[in-house]
Formats: structure tokens, sequence, C-alpha cells
């Protein structure tokens, strides 16, 4: 009988990964088209490489966090975000704060999540959302250089 009370999330953190996954997907389009942007270019920049591997990393977190939803009989509801309206990306350091913005506001979702779990002793989606963080370190980090 624990086991299945467990097999459910709670309303808050529901609405917490629907909005991380959302946020995710909107990621993996913004790193599609700057990846897509550069590599139309002959002289692409070495980072044109990071943001379309990251578009696709990006994806499968996506299907990661709606799949822990599904598993554990979660509604997905995903929040529309807007799409960021440049069409030139300049020289790339544009790009690239626009990458590390975007990172970090992912970092809050997932730090906000974990609150959130912790406070409601989620500790399978605690365990889940754990290593999400850690990747967001090191992309923040090689944002950073």
């Amino acid at each position: 009988m624990a086991a299945h009370l467990q097999s459910f999330i709670s309303e808050e953190c529901r609405i917490a990964i629907n909005q991380v996954a959302s946020f995710q997907l909107h990621i993996s389009d913004v790193y599609l088209f700057v990846a897509c942007y550069y590599n139309e270019d002959m002289d692409a920049p070495l980072f044109a490489a990071f943001f379309e591997d990251q578009a696709e990393v990006k994806m499968e977190h996506v299907k990661q966090f709606l799949r822990y939803l599904r598993r554990h009989e979660g509604k997905i509801c995903l929040p529309v975000i807007q799409r960021p309206n440049l069409d030139n990306w300049g020289t790339g350091i544009q790009a690239l704060d626009s990458a590390l913005e975007l990172e970090n506001k992912l970092t809050k979702l997932l730090q906000d999540l974990k609150t959130l779990a912790s406070g409601n002793s989620e500790t399978d989606l605690l365990r889940f959302k754990g290593k999400y963080l850690d990747k967001q370190k090191r992309n923040i980090g090689y944002l950073e250089q």
C-alpha cells in the first residue's frame, strides 16, 4: 500500500516538473536554432557543435522528465515559453551570453524543484533530478570560459 502512495507526486512538484520540462524544451529549440545559424557559415565557431549537442541533450532531458511524470501518474501540461526574437546572433558572444542566462534560469528551476521535493519528502523525485543539477554546473562552467 505504501509503495502505491509513493507513486503519486504532489501537485506543486507536478507543476514544477512541467515547468522544468517546458524550459528544457525551450532551451533545446534555442540551441538548435543557434547551431543551425552558425553551421550555415563555413567558418562556424567551435561552440556551434556544443549548441547542436546540447539541443539533443536538452530534448532527451525533456523526455525523461515527462516519462517521470507519467510513471508517477502526473498530468503533463507544459507552460508556453516565448521564443527569443533574435534573428542574428552576431559574433557569437550574444549567443553564449544568452545560453548562460538560459542555463542559470534552468538551474534556478531545478533548485526550486529540489526545495519542493525536499519539503514534500519526495525522495524518489530528489534522486531522479539529482543528476541534472550536476550537468547544469558543467554547462555553466563551459559557457563561462
